[in-house]
Formats: C-alpha cells, sequence, structure tokens
C-alpha cells in the first residue's frame, strides 16, 4: 500500500522520478522545515542512531537516501574514515555538499546522486549503512533492501531512522491530527511545493512499522533485527546486521 502513495498524484511518472522532482524542489527549505516539523526531536533520535554505528567501529560507511547530509556530517565526526552519502536527488545533495565543504569534511565524505534499488558498488563494500527518514521513499522497498544487504559487509550493521504510528491513546490521535492537518499546512506555508508536505505525512501514516518492518527486514536477508521505538512511537529506529 506505502508503494502507492505518490507526491504528485497528477502525473503519470513513476514514484522514483517524482520523489527526485519532489526533494529537489524543497532543497533549500528542507533543512529549516525539518527541524519546525519535529520540534527538533529528530536530531536526538539521529544521535541514537550514530551511537549504534560508531560503537561497531566501523571504517567505510555508507548513508542512503542522505538528502542534505546531516547523517553523514555527523558520522563524519567519529572514528569513520570514509563515509558515503548517496541521494536519488542533487537539488539536496548540492545543499549538503555545501555544508560539508563549509565544516572542512571533504576530504572524509563524498556525496553521490545515485539510486538505492541500483548501488553502483561491489558486494560487501561497507561495515555499516544508514538510512534515515528514507525508507518509505523507495519506489521498491524490498529492491533497495536487498541491494543494501548485498553491498553490507557479513557482519555489518545497517540502522534505519523511520516515522512511525503511535498505538497508544492520546498520542495515536494527537498524533494522526498532526500528521493530517499540522504537518501539511506547515509545509503550504513555508514550501513553493505544496504536494511534498502532503506526501510526506501520508506515506508516513503508511508505512509499516514495528514487527511488520522487522519481518521486511529478515525477507530481504537481514539478521540480528531489532527496533527502537522513539518519542512515543512517532518514530522507530530498526538496528540490523547481515
Amino acid at each position: 500500500m506505502h508503494n502507492s502513495v505518490k507526491p504528485y498524484k497528477n502525473s503519470n511518472d513513476q514514484k522514483k522520478q517524482q520523489v527526485e522532482q519532489m526533494f529537489d524542489n524543497i532543497s533549500t527549505h528542507y533543512d529549516g522545515l525539518n527541524r519546525v516539523i519535529s520540534f527538533g526531536i529528530d536530531q536526538s533520535w539521529r544521535k541514537k542512531v550514530i551511537k549504534m554505528v560508531s560503537s561497531t567501529k566501523p571504517v567505510k560507511v555508507m548513508d542512503v537516501a542522505t538528502g542534505t547530509g546531516d547523517l553523514a556530517i555527523a558520522i563524519a565526526k567519529t572514528e569513520a574514515k570514509d563515509i558515503i552519502g548517496i541521494d536519488i536527488s542533487n537539488g539536496m545533495l548540492d545543499v549538503g555538499r555545501r555544508k560539508i565543504k563549509s565544516q572542512n569534511l571533504s576530504s572524509k565524505i563524498k556525496m553521490v546522486q545515485a539510486d538505492s534499488e541500483n548501488l553502483p558498488y561491489e558486494n560487501n563494500t561497507f561495515d555499516a549503512i544508514t538510512v534515515a527518514f528514507g525508507v518509505r521513499n523507495f519506489e521498491n522497498l524490498d529492491k533497495g533492501l536487498k541491494e543494501i544487504c548485498r553491498v553490507l559487509k557479513p557482519g555489518g550493521i545497517f540502522v534505519v531512522l523511520e516515522t512511525s504510528n503511535p498505538t497508544k491513546f492520546p498520542y495515536k490521535q494527537g498524533y494522526n491530527f498532526y500528521n493530517k492537518f499540522i504537518l501539511p499546512l506547515i509545509g503550504k506555508l513555508f514550501s513553493k511545493d505544496k504536494s511534498a508536505y502532503t506526501y510526506l505525512s501520508e506515506s508516513a501514516s503508511v508505512f509499516p512499522f514495528g514487527e511488520a518492518f522487522n519481518n521486511i527486514l529478515r525477507k530481504n536477508g537481514f539478521i540480528n533485527v531489532e527496533d527502537f521505538p522513539q518519542t512515543f512511537g512517532v518514530a522507530t529506529i530498526y538496528k540490523a546486521s547481515k
């Protein structure tokens, strides 16, 4: 069901092309809007992801759907030596490249425009792979996860941070109201792309989470799968290995 949700309902383009166009359109406002929409709480979630990854002392790390590079930049400040951030949107990558250059991290981080479902890397390349708020944008979720598993080294760590839906009262009701009405309104007020934040809220509401996503990870080759709900369940961190 989640694959049927696309950014532009009147477009005949595939989801992949629509997602690329959407993120190109909102790239210059994305960081600021992200902080507003999440009330800044996403920063604490990302710190937990970094802690999980850095505990395995990886050397070569890939951040999939890296966007403007927040997670890649944070990883570069750990012991990791070689970080590659990939994204389908060159607009988002350009913003990230400027941030990386301003922090003198260009020697550690390489930003690459690539499709998560067709990664341009050999089998067993990376010690660790991360995805923050990106897997629900995959056109073919299984294909994307299989590709990530392919390029991850045996014993390597895979960490996903993604939206999820609270299941307990009153958090469930409050989250649904915020996601359906407030988030799209904020997006319309501050972004030139009025469809983008409607899509982001709709895709979040139907994406599988918790044990459902754990099972999808297992089906696509991952082992030692665990999930860690965050902030009453509005997001979840998933940890797995190969």
